[in-house]
């Protein structure tokens, strides 16, 4: 039980870590593009769907290149915070976020563009700051769609393993996730100990997902 714990454990702080600072960059990136008119907005809506599409092992790759040893963001952030991304629970982190940013950015811009421009208008009338028009007309309008895009980009932070095991690699205790536990399982032969975390995280990603649903804003 212990061994299906820690992974467990390890896979839900990712996914939790991942999805806020997804809350932040995501709605931030979504209502940005949503009210843009440009150019300028395609291009930023296609270097933000790229990790979707990009395979794991090719993006966590680039964030080899970008945080490895030899750069010097790894030494900034080795010499300002003390911790490196490569081989540590924080590259993780880091990598399931980039994964998931595009399944928390999509529907977050998806939302705030179906909420009626005219109500930004009515509030500039009325006096009200941009700040409170988005806080208070926007995000209570496109919060359903903005809460099923986190639940996703959840559930895919959970089970992330491509980019998570180029950065983080699969230490025990320290960086194996439950998708990587999964993966060294089956190469040593552990059928009973694959079996139980097959299980658990499809229960898990199934009631997520269920939950996701019923929040969609077609069900609203």
């Amino acid at each position: 039980m212990q061994s299906i714990m820690i992974p467990l454990f390890l896979s839900v702080k990712v996914a939790v870590w991942a999805t806020m600072i997804n809350l932040v960059l995501g709605i931030a990136f979504g209502w940005y593009l949503s009210r843009k008119r440009s150019f300028c907005r395609q291009v930023l809506d296609v270097m933000a769907t790229l990790p979707m599409v990009l395979p794991p092992t090719v993006l966590g790759y680039y964030l080899l290149v970008l945080f490895g040893n030899k750069t010097g963001l790894s030494k900034w952030l080795e010499a300002n915070f003390g911790f490196g991304l490569v081989f540590s629970l924080n590259g993780a982190i880091i990598a399931a976020a980039i994964v998931t940013f595009p399944l928390v950015f999509k529907p977050a811009r998806a939302a705030f563009e179906s909420v009626d421009e005219q109500l930004q208008q009515v509030g500039w009338v009325l006096g009200v700051s941009k700040s409170a028009v988005f806080f208070r007309v926007f995000l209570p309008l496109a919060w359903r769609g903005i809460l099923a895009g986190l639940l996703l980009g959840f559930v895919r932070a959970l089970g992330e393993f491509g980019a998570t095991l180029m950065v983080a690699g699969s230490i025990p205790g320290k960086t194996q996730t439950l998708s990587i536990a999964i993966y060294d399982a089956v190469q040593a032969g552990q059928d009973a100990e694959v079996n139980q975390l097959v299980l658990l995280i499809s229960v898990v990603c199934i009631a997520v997902l269920s939950l996701a649903y019923y929040l969609s804003p077609k069900r609203a």
